[in-house]
């Protein structure tokens, strides 16, 4: 019988280090040809959008999916885990914890891999329901001093900030303007829903790590062109869901300043195959979130569930006896 996991329980058996650590593993496993992604589909209808995404990680054994509906502001995740052997279906989870945490799990295991070993700064661009985890993974892969905020809703800035100063332990400053967010810093996260650039590449400076993490949608972009022909280094989770959602991406590719062959996947990071060549350079990863990063989270969830008693068993697709 099938394993339902809720929210709740989600958040109890999984950290951002979890997570990290999971992504490491399944990006490993794709780079050695044991690990499939295929890029985000979506049915659309006047009144919202179903989006389905699917994997497998043949090293793990795991295969699965997750289906969410995104209709009248509302948005409500689900992940289906298989055994790759038995095709039996292990686990039903609710996944909005499990996809904040991946998303945040995959710029921590970027920055780990990317950013400068001294960089101490934060400067983050965004403070909604993604923002939390995306600050907590970096911290988890680097020594942060401190971390400054910009929203454009000022009670929103200050109530994460605040937030996150109680949750790490560390000063985080909500400012003004952007600018200030990334007057400074070491690395750069962008995490917001914003259809025209929240960041200007005039702002960086030599040695920055930027991650952008918000938009998956060709008509959205958080980054202008500037800050796109700047990067020395430029990374993404699946270069075949890019062609398709990189919005960020769409500017510079048509007037030439980026080339699909310049940019990397994160399981070429992993597998030692490219990193920072100096201090200088600045690095970029645009995340998408990816099937694959979905299934190696929710598999830990799975597991330390059933070692820790937690979750519900289900009367689910049991199997039929041949006729």
């Amino acid at each position: 019988m099938p394993l339902l996991l809720r929210e709740e329980e989600v958040q109890a058996l999984l950290s951002v280090g979890d997570a990290i650590e999971a992504l490491e593993r399944t990006f490993r496993a794709q780079a050695e040809g044991r690990a499939v992604n295929l890029p985000r589909q979506r049915v659309r209808w006047p009144g919202g959008t179903l989006h389905v995404m699917a994997a497998g990680d043949l090293e793990s054994g795991y295969v699965g999916l997750k289906a969410y509906t995104a209709v009248g502001g509302q948005t409500r995740f689900v992940v289906l885990l298989f055994h790759a052997e038995s095709g039996e279906l292990l686990a039903i989870i609710e996944a909005d914890r499990l996809g904040r945490l991946r998303t945040g799990a995959a710029t921590g295991l970027a920055t780990r891999s990317l950013a400068r070993p001294d960089a101490r700064v934060v400067g983050m661009i965004g403070a909604g329901r993604q923002a939390a985890t995306q600050l907590m993974a970096v911290c988890a892969v680097r020594s942060i001093a401190e971390a400054r905020v910009y929203s454009p809703t000022p009670e929103r800035r200050a109530a994460f900030a605040h937030r996150m100063r109680e949750t790490l332990g560390i000063p985080v400053q909500a400012v003004e303007r952007p600018e200030a967010a990334v007057e400074g810093a070491d690395i750069l996260i962008t995490i917001t829903s914003a259809r025209e650039p929240v960041l200007r590449g005039a702002w960086l400076r030599p040695g920055v790590h930027l991650n952008a993490a918000g938009s998956n949608a060709l008509l959205r972009r958080e980054l202008d062109e500037e800050a796109i022909a700047r990067a020395d280094l430029i990374v993404i989770d699946s270069r075949a869901q890019g062609q398709i959602e990189a919005g960020d991406f769409l500017e510079p590719l048509e007037r030439g300043r980026l080339q699909w062959e310049r940019v990397y996947e994160l399981r070429d990071v992993v597998a030692g195959r490219v990193s920072r060549a100096h201090p200088e350079q600045i690095t970029l990863f645009k995340s998408l979130g990816v099937a694959l990063e979905d299934i190696a989270v929710a598999a830990v969830a799975y597991e330390r569930a059933r070692a820790q008693g937690a979750g519900e068993r289900i009367r689910f697709l049991e199997d039929l006896l041949p006729d």
